[in-house]
């Protein structure tokens, strides 16, 4: 968002600069000549066994000023040879996604069929919906299904993309798709108006594109040759992270040194920061009534988080009751004195708040600025602050900087979103600014305690009652997800969790607390019926003790491994389970797993199961401990896959241990 605004911050002197560019035709409105070996064509030259394979991807991208809009205009052309039923069912469908101030316009497409005939996408079989990305967002697209696609042919299509009101400035260019591609061309003309002083930038990241080529009508390019698909691997680093692409951009070359640059940032980072955390009287009474009787340092600063947290309503939260036509004319607050008689603001005027509320306090507080981890990971080399899209308040307590976020409505205090944990923040000072590694919560403080009291009938059904909590980020993760949607949608997607595990699952009574509360752990209560739990061959019945890993699987299935492995965070699970036995049977064998000691594993992940029955042999108690992540551990490379695949391998065998009850004869 900061970006944009900076764009349209740039734009603004734009519009005095007179008369507008006028807009230029493309090269890519019309179709190109198909070569006959195109279409002769039975296997990917770029990666062998593709079931199809784009023979070209090009975009040209023209910065303009129509009037007094500034916009960027995009045209793309991609031609794809279909070599399997596959591939003919993965590309038939077209999407072209798209933001609300951009515009979709001269969609065409064809199909060229392997005996040469053409077949064209009518207008009318273009259509507008509503897509949901991996990371669940949700969004527009054009579509269209392309015509007549069988394996041996050719599909092709282009369109228009108009996105108004801003520049090229900070936009990624993407050089992977989900089908090999053996030419990405990428056509680039800049703004270049009188006055102008910025000039735009190129980085390539992931990847090597060749040097600029100057072309007619302004325009220069680049390309990358034989891109081999992109094929997403589960526990993978952030898309961004490991795709080619590019990031263009405008900016002022001052030719700064790393430690100039970064300098330069703080400082401006914290004349900023320093507008926005004005103290007066009325923020120094609200910072004594909230810390009241707390003595220590670690007491006050948490009364402090604790009153932003529960008396400030964040109207960007999704749970706040605001509509979004609400937050669409509400008028930033000016100062903390402001948003402390509202009562309300943003998350970055609570923040700021509780930035000026610490400052009263007396305490030295500073504006950590940080990258996002779910995005991209920070390198500090590439001269620019665009990677460091979030921040956090570092307040020194001792000798070392902590950091507090209380916008972050589910947070817990002493933690920070996971997408912030683990990462270096550059401390804003005016004149001495440093980079500091915020701290990983350990496992523990993000866990996944499970409990039940159950009962197994002899016909092998298991009934009873469960419960289980979440804390910390996996309980953020679990709110964040809920806390928008209906109560009857909230146990939809609870039973659907559980029937993905175990398909004959019937639950009732189901209770869903702390959905919106900052505080307490989420909370999942249900009474739940299985029949067939247990198999009964002859007189024995086998059954799985683990109830709450039953079905599960294995992590990873895959023998090789392309991309690194990456945990969003440390967690922990505690599983505590009660279970009586069906009467007639006795327990035949009810050993317990070895376990995976932290010495096994340098202290990066444990499990311990233990198992015992009561005296008169009618309950069985099954308990588990699990922890995985520790010492921070949460990023290994690729060539340790098969390390890891044969611990989770091992956990999941422990988890799917099996009990054997053998019935007892009757008088």
């Amino acid at each position: 968002m900061k970006y944009l605004l900076r764009s349209l911050v740039l734009l603004a002197g734009l519009l005095c600069f007179g008369p507008s560019i006028p807009q230029l035709t493309l090269a890519g409105d019309e179709w190109r000549a198909v070569d006959p070996g195109e279409l002769a064509l039975k296997s990917s030259i770029v990666e062998k066994d593709a079931d199809a394979e784009a023979l070209f991807w090009e975009v040209r991208l023209l910065d303009e000023v129509e009037g007094d809009t500034p916009r960027t205009v995009l045209r793309h052309y991609i031609r794809i040879k279909i070599f399997t039923d596959r591939g003919r069912e993965s590309q038939s469908k077209i999407d072209i996604p798209f933001l609300s101030n951009w515009k979709i316009t001269d969609i065409a497409a064809r199909t060229i069929t392997p005996d040469n005939h053409i077949l064209e996408l009518k207008k009318e079989d273009v259509f507008e919906r509503t897509i949901v990305r991996s990371s669940g967002v949700k969004i527009k697209a054009k579509t269209f299904a392309m015509p007549g696609v069988v394996p041996g042919a050719i599909i092709e299509y282009r369109w228009r993309e108009v996105r108004n009101d801003r520049l090229a400035n900070y936009i990624r260019l993407q050089f992977q798709r989900e089908v090999p591609v053996r030419l990405v061309k990428y056509y680039i003309k800049p703004l270049d108006l009188p006055g102008f002083p910025y000039g735009m930038r190129a980085r390539t990241f992931h990847g090597s594109s060749s040097p600029f080529a100057k072309e007619k009508d302004g325009f220069y390019s680049t390309t990358m040759e034989n891109v081999p698909a992109f094929h997403p691997e589960p526990k993978m680093p952030p898309e961004d992270q490991v795709r080619p692409w590019m990031l263009i951009y405008y900016t002022e070359d001052k030719k700064l040194t790393q430690d100039q640059f970064w300098k330069e940032t703080a400082k401006q980072g914290s004349e900023e920061f320093k507008s926005l955390t004005k103290v007066n009287d009325d923020v120094k009474k609200a910072a004594t009534d909230a810390i009241g009787d707390a003595t220590t340092p670690d007491q006050k600063i948490q009364r402090l988080f604790e009153f932003c947290r529960s008396k400030i309503k964040n109207i960007n939260d999704d749970a706040s009751g605001m509509t979004s036509e609400q937050r669409a004319n509400w008028k930033e607050t000016k100062s903390p004195s402001e948003t402390l008689k509202r009562g309300m603001g943003t998350g970055r005027n609570i923040d700021m708040l509780f930035a000026a509320l610490a400052m009263s306090a007396g305490f030295d507080v500073r504006l950590a600025k940080l990258a996002d981890r779910s995005d991209t990971f920070l390198d500090v080399k590439f001269l620019d602050d665009y990677f460091l899209i979030s921040y956090d308040i570092a307040v020194r307590m001792g000798d070392s900087w902590r950091f507090f976020d209380p916008a972050s409505t589910y947070v817990p205090f002493g933690m920070l979103r996971w997408q912030e944990e683990g990462e270096d923040a550059l401390i804003c000072d005016p004149k001495e600014p440093t980079w500091v590694q915020t701290p990983m919560s350990p496992p523990e403080n993000s866990l996944e305690k499970r409990t039940g009291n159950l009962r197994l009938r002899e016909d092998g059904t298991l009934e009873g009652d469960v419960r289980i909590e979440y804390t910390g980020h996996l309980g953020l993760d679990k709110k964040e997800y809920n806390d928008d949607d209906s109560p009857s949608q909230r146990e939809e997607t609870l039973r659907d969790a559980v029937k993905e595990r175990l398909s004959s699952a019937e639950l009732s009574d189901i209770k869903i607390e702390n959905v919106t509360d900052p505080i307490k752990p989420f909370v999942y209560s249900y009474h739940v019926r299985v029949p067939g739990y247990a198999q009964r061959t002859g007189k024995r019945l086998f059954f799985q003790p683990g109830f709450f890993n039953r079905g599960s699987g294995s992590q990873f299935s895959a023998t090789a491994r392309n991309y690194d492995l990456y945990f969003h965070y440390p967690w922990a699970e505690e599983d505590d389970l009660t279970i009586e036995l069906p009467a007639g049977f006795a327990l035949d064998n009810a050993d317990a797993p070895a376990g995976i000691s932290p010495e096994m594993t340098k202290q990066i992940c444990a499990q311990k199961i233990s198992i015992s029955v009561t005296p008169d042999g009618h309950t069985l108690r099954y308990r588990r401990n699990f922890y995985f992540g520790g010492r921070g551990s949460i990023l290994f490379p690729s060539q340790v896959y098969a390390g890891i695949k044969q611990l989770f391998d091992a956990v999941t065998q422990d988890n799917d241990h099996m009990i054997t009850l053998k019935q007892t004869a009757t008088n």
